[in-house]
């Protein structure tokens, strides 16, 4: 089996490692060969680790890096089995990049979205092959998290959720089948708990570091959900609120007016340095 992730980011690379640990030869894909090599010195960071604290071989690591191929064209997708999208949360550059995929692929290629919140019969109404196309949602870290929502479109065949299910649990996942609803069940449970929280705040009843405590130490949660919002990226939520917000058409799923004003001002979380908590 041969398999192209595109999107060399951090769900990208994970998804790229995962599958590559597993002996698939991977084509980790996206715009340039800087953000490639970035995607592949990550993923030897993650493996170093992983051989430091004994959870993996030296050989091991070594299989999963010649199992990765950098690839800066799409053409290269032509030779694969399965192609997994990990781009940006935009339905519009989504469409297009399925619609290149769809001309490039071979005519039995299915087509997997890793989008968190985004209708897959939207996304694969951009190709021939609606049959072909699924949501299988990865989550974040990607090596470490047992979770893949498994999401079909209107057309999805069952050869295609057949096909993805099994290979799931060949790289040893959980997949769980949800319905085509904006925001699944991960994100649309999660991004309400995180709204909420942002509107205590907003709205003066706690700090923010006290709203965490009560969830991590009330609740038994690992993470608060200011904190884990950071981590997540606060323009990444918001865009998962307003989804959720248009397609429900019920102002239960209205953003809360802080995240907006956090994006303007550039406080998206820790990959900006600033957001509900400021970072070095």
């Amino acid at each position: 089996m041969k398999i192209m992730v595109i999107g060399a980011g951090q769900m990208g690379s994970g998804i790229a490692q995962v599958m590559a640990s597993f002996g698939k030869k991977t084509y980790l894909n996206d715009v340039s060969e800087e953000i490639v090599g970035k995607g592949l010195q990550f993923i030897e960071k993650i493996l170093k680790k992983n051989v430091d604290k004994e959870k993996i071989t030296e050989e091991q690591k070594k299989q999963t890096l010649e199992n990765l191929i950098p690839s800066t064209s799409m053409q290269d997708a032509a030779d694969c089995d399965i192609v997994i999208e990990a781009i940006v949360e935009n339905m519009e550059i989504k469409s297009k990049v399925f619609a290149q995929l769809d001309e490039i692929t071979k005519p039995d290629c299915i087509l997997a979205t890793n989008t968190s919140s985004l209708p897959i019969t939207q996304i694969a109404a951009a190709t021939k092959r609606p049959e072909k196309v699924i949501g299988m949602h990865f989550m974040n870290p990607v090596p470490v998290m047992k979770l893949v929502e498994l999401i079909e479109g209107l057309a999805t065949s069952k050869e295609t959720y057949d096909f993805v299910y099994n290979l799931t649990l060949e790289i040893q996942k959980t997949p769980v089948t949800v319905r085509d609803v904006p925001g699944f069940i991960s994100n649309r449970v999660l991004q309400m708990m995180i709204n909420e929280a942002a509107y205590c705040l907003y709205e003066g009843v706690a700090t923010a570091e006290d709203i965490d405590t009560v969830m991590k130490l009330g609740m038994n949660h690992p993470m608060g959900p200011l904190q884990l919002a950071d981590f997540i990226g606060i323009d990444t939520v918001l865009s998962i609120m307003e989804v959720m917000h248009t397609g429900y058409a019920d102002s239960k799923y209205r953003p809360c007016p802080l995240l907006r004003q956090y994006v303007n001002a550039g406080w998206l979380g820790k990959k900006s340095g600033r957001g509900f908590y400021t970072y070095e």
